[in-house]
């Protein structure tokens, strides 16, 4: 789990669990960037062996950041991401997606083109391996006409799901499509799930016992929650408390993996 804190928003902390419950520090603060933030740091493990995070940079701009580590405790500042958008002014929640039909590597990330805080989400592709050359982001379509940030997709049951936040509402919505970049139809909406408004940050990772278990932050109330789906993102356990880290951990993404 890569995230940051209550106490600090421009530093790196990395947590590692046996069982997607319960949490330990494996190291923080693990990486610093060279200047502004580091919000909402997603996690993957790219096929050049190394950890990489994509991370928001400030409160305002046009960019996205980018470190990497061999070990998950060390990490490397690579780049900051200028998005060649017009009128760029708020460029929040960056969220990995490796695409498991052709292997692409993805971002879902959440822009505000008119100044005036209401964000949609765009989709930017990486252009080769190396993950520093970018496609200009595109709106994902279905989710461009509404505000919603903090978009994350997994691919279920031959469809793309999306996990957004309804920042007008503060719900956390559930839309589906046949490609990654839509058009998506919303499926469940306002309270859907009985999770409750005034949540962000949602990520979902995959059980062992095929389910499905979503993180997000209950962040008026200062608290983390999660939930689990047994029947494909249908329907959901009612949430409970993140133990250890509830109130300290803020927007992270968690990596599965077998080691």
């Amino acid at each position: 789990m890569t995230a940051f804190t209550n106490s600090s928003e421009s530093n790196l902390y990395v947590y590692e669990s046996t069982d997607a419950l319960t949490y330990s520090l494996l190291k923080g603060p693990a990486y610093t960037p060279p200047t502004g933030l580091i919000r909402d740091p997603s996690l993957i493990k790219h096929s050049d062996g190394y950890y990489w995070i994509v991370y928001t940079t400030n409160w305002t701009g046009n960019t996205i950041g980018f470190a990497r580590s061999k070990d998950r405790t060390s990490w490397q500042f690579v780049a900051n991401h200028t998005l060649p958008t017009p009128g760029l002014a708020r460029t929040w929640a960056p969220e990995w997606f490796v695409d498991p039909v052709d292997g692409s590597v993805n971002i879902v990330v959440a822009l505000d083109t008119a100044n005036n805080s209401v964000f949609r989400p765009h989709l930017l592709t990486a252009r080769g391996t190396s993950l520093l050359n970018w496609s200009v982001p595109r709106p994902l379509s279905g989710l461009d006409n509404a505000n919603y940030i903090d978009t994350f997709v997994v691919r279920h049951g031959g469809k793309y799901h999306a996990i957004t936040k309804q920042e007008t509402t503060k719900y956390l919505e559930h839309a589906v499509a046949d490609r990654l970049a839509g058009p998506y139809t919303l499926t469940g909406t306002g309270d859907w799930a009985g999770w409750g408004d005034w949540r962000e940050g949602p990520a979902l990772v995959r059980l062992d016992n095929g389910g499905w278990r979503i993180y997000f932050d209950g962040y008026a109330e200062k608290k983390y929650y999660y939930s689990d789906s047994l029947d494909g993102l249908r329907t959901w356990s009612p949430i409970r408390t993140l133990p250890g880290l509830s109130g300290s951990a803020r927007h992270f993404t968690v990596l599965k993996e077998s080691v």
